[in-house]
């Protein structure tokens, strides 16, 4: 009975994802891309979509919150950059849906000035929500989203798909590569 009781929260959230979500979507999947897929064409599109968060502003008032992440607000990694400082959709993260043109975070570098200056996107969707309507992990962007497992530095309990995209910053690892050595949280731009 305990058991039962632990888990019908999770399969209500199978449910609901269920009911929102048909079996294929047609941004993220797991197939790779189709051979019309311009990536460029794309991206111009979702940074249109995304400009007005340049405005912190306007990404809080859209229902983006900083995430409290357990190493502290700026997340970096000595060796590897940093990532910045998160902000998160609650409603787009605890969904099954991976949506080019809602980020379920912001990412931010903080300034010398003090100001938060739009740097990144981050793609997020719970393992098992996916899982639970799809064959493969997804693919977002014509690009494999990372496992993470649990346990994780982020605290999650259930394992998560991720993907960055510096969109509004170049990495000179890589457009989707987690870590941008370019900077990190000690040193503000």
């Amino acid at each position: 009975m305990r058991l039962k009781n632990t888990l019908a929260p999770f399969a209500l959230a199978i449910a609901a994802a269920v009911a929102l979500v048909s079996a294929s979507s047609s941004w993220a999947h797991g197939d790779p891309p189709r051979a019309d897929f311009n990536l460029h064409r794309l991206l111009a599109e979702v940074g249109e979509a995304t400009r007005p968060f340049i405005d912190i502003g306007n990404a809080l008032a859209a229902g983006y919150t900083k995430f409290p992440d357990l190493s502290g607000d700026c997340v970096d990694q000595p060796g590897q950059g940093g990532m910045g400082i998160h902000y998160v959709h609650s409603a787009l993260v605890g969904d099954a849906v991976l949506d080019p043109f809602k980020p379920e975070f912001l990412v931010y570098h903080e300034a010398r000035h003090g100001r938060h200056e739009l740097v990144a996107l981050e793609y997020v969707v719970f393992a098992p929500l996916w899982d639970a309507l799809h064959p493969q992990p997804p693919v977002l962007f014509g690009h494999p989203m990372h496992l993470v497992r649990t346990p994780n530095r982020y605290g999650t309990s259930m394992p998560f798909y991720e993907l960055h995209v510096w969109l509004y910053e170049h990495n000179p690892n890589g457009l989707f590569n987690d870590w941008n050595p370019t900077f990190n949280c000690q040193h503000k731009r």
